[in-house]
């Protein structure tokens, strides 16, 4: 599974705010030079995360988006449910548009189901405020990424 683009920035996003001293507003040309992406393209990331309530935009001068919850009401999970327009990992997940011939002799679609989900109860036991931890990423190295 790969999250979009979208959701990273969204989460890269949100993680900033919440690192942010009270009153932890920032613009969103800061961010973008901070993450090193397009202006424009988090400019649309912004306005999807205030639309669904997770962060606040104030215009004008000394404007700029924090975020409308605290950081450990925001769940991970949450935020990519969000954010993503495509959870299937798989044509057969989309009832509607499925065209697979071996959905009849098919056991795989329950196991990435089940896989899908493991995926989405870990997301949700963090919150915001876990991911934006200074902490977050010790032990990360150790991780045998790619290997089965």
């Amino acid at each position: 599974m790969q999250l979009t683009q979208f959701t990273d920035l969204s989460l890269r996003l949100l993680i900033y705010l919440a690192r942010l001293p009270e009153p932890g507003m920032a613009t969103i040309a800061e961010i973008a030079e901070y993450h090193q992406v397009s202006r424009n393209h988090l400019v649309k990331v912004a306005s999807s995360l205030s639309n669904q309530g997770f962060i606040m935009t104030t215009r004008g001068k000394g404007g700029g988006i924090q975020l409308a919850r605290p950081a450990n009401t925001i769940g991970v999970g949450e935020v990519v449910r969000k954010t993503e327009l495509n959870m299937n990992l798989v044509e057969c997940f989309d009832t509607p548009n499925n065209q697979c011939r071996l959905i009849r002799n098919c056991f795989l679609k329950a196991t990435l189901y089940e896989a899908q989900r493991a995926f989405m109860t870990v997301l949700d036991k963090y919150t915001l405020a876990d991911a934006a931890s200074l902490d977050a990423n010790i032990g990360l190295s150790t991780l045998s990424v790619g290997k089965p």
